[in-house]
């Protein structure tokens, strides 16, 4: 039985993982201790490498990894000054897997949970299309939840890629994202968008859920614990009511 829930805070995105951590409190019979980020808290000397290791190289090559000492140098910079890494995907599990190492061996029972939450974007393969596919969290110990995977993994409405394609036949180039955003009504997240501490709640509880009970995501598109491949269906699971299906409302709902 999980009585410890340990959350790391991404102060270098909009996520306020004390709110989430509140929100949590209200829903599982456990302790929620806030830290700050999780490469400060369990800092060691290979995760530069690490991550190294765990880029993604090519959307269509399954093998990660550019070691080259420049490489390197800009993972160290990075744990350094998160404000400064963007631009690269990482394999999910991979990075995971470098999490766990650096985890303090008091730490690593049955009993607590940890949530990583990063402001790396990262993925996970496809062996049934041959591609890697961005992710908003893997599951495990620890449990990795990227908030740039909020605006990125899901994919948008249909009318934004048609605007995309129209831009690109007009005018030969690929539009600025932010000029997408602001020409397409439909209703998805953005960067820095200020529903994202709403919408991360349903992905830390996802992590609680998945070593309390050994269950999966929920496959009904109206509960925090669906895993959802479309902007619109994350919207509905994290923003709008009911919270939860009927029968996870049982475990998690109030009152």
């Amino acid at each position: 039985m999980v009585d410890r829930v340990f959350i790391y805070r991404a102060p270098s995105t909009v996520a306020d993982v004390d709110q989430v951590a509140e929100w949590l409190e209200e829903r599982v019979d456990a302790e929620i201790p806030v830290r700050e980020r999780f490469l400060e808290c369990h800092r060691t000397e290979d995760l530069p490498e690490r991550f190294a290791e765990a880029r993604v190289t090519s959307p269509y090559d399954r093998a990660t990894g550019n070691t080259m000492l420049g490489t390197i140098r800009y993972e160290e910079r990075a744990l350094e000054n998160p404000e400064r890494e963007g631009g690269v995907l990482y394999d999910g599990v991979q990075v995971q897997r470098a999490l766990n190492a650096a985890l303090p061996p008091e730490e690593r029972d049955l009993e607590t949970v940890h949530v990583a939450v990063l402001d790396r974007a990262i993925g996970t393969w496809g062996d049934h299309d041959g591609r890697w596919h961005k992710r908003v969290n893997v599951l495990g110990q620890p449990a990795v939840i990227s908030v740039p995977g909020l605006y990125e993994a899901p994919a948008k409405p249909e009318e934004y890629y048609k605007e995309k394609q129209r831009h690109a036949l007009l005018s030969g180039d690929t539009p600025p994202r932010e000029v997408l955003e602001n020409q397409v009504d439909d209703e998805f997240l953005i960067e820095n968008d200020p529903r994202t501490t709403d919408a991360l709640k349903g992905y830390v509880l996802q992590a609680y859920h998945y070593l309390e009970t050994g269950e999966g995501f929920c496959d009904r598109e109206e509960c925090r614990l669906f895993n959802a491949h479309y902007h619109e269906d994350l919207i509905d699971a994290q923003l709008r009511e009911p919270e939860f299906c009927s029968e996870h409302a049982q475990l998690y709902g109030r009152g």
